[in-house]
């Protein structure tokens, strides 16, 4: 939306985030064999199973670092 320049948004999340492969793996728990339940009818925006990807859990870290 333009409030917080990129720059500091990508240092936020960078801080953040464990954006390694690994990182990513274990953040997403990919390993979890859900992958089934995502088949049919896609996978964003599903409050009917949980998916890591979908969690808010981020969020205030995330504002406290773009301050």
């Amino acid at each position: 939306t333009g409030t917080v320049a990129e720059s500091k948004l990508e240092k936020a999340a960078r801080q953040i985030f464990d954006l390694r492969p690994a990182g990513i793996i274990q953040m997403l728990d990919l390993k979890r064999p859900i992958y089934r339940q995502t088949a049919a009818y896609g996978h964003m925006g599903r409050t009917d199973i949980d998916l890591p990807w979908e969690r808010l859990d981020k969020v205030d870290a995330l504002k406290e670092a773009v301050k």
